[in-house]
């Protein structure tokens, strides 16, 4: 069975939607495995891919 990853598609670098830099926002990512994240990154076929995990440690929410 497939699951499902929440993700944003996001043109940074501009305020016009259609320009600037595509990038893919993958949210929650923590259950995502390094080969997954790869994966998702490479289908995405984007210059950038940011998959948003949980810190670690304190004092930091989130790795990105």
């Amino acid at each position: 069975m497939a699951s499902r990853t929440a993700f944003s598609l996001i043109d940074v670098f501009s305020s016009r939607p259609f320009r600037g830099n595509q990038l893919a926002v993958f949210h929650d990512a923590g259950r995502l495995k390094g080969a997954q994240m790869q994966t998702l990154a490479r289908e995405m076929n984007f210059s950038e891919s940011t998959f948003v995990i949980p810190a670690p440690r304190r004092p930091a929410p989130v790795r990105v």
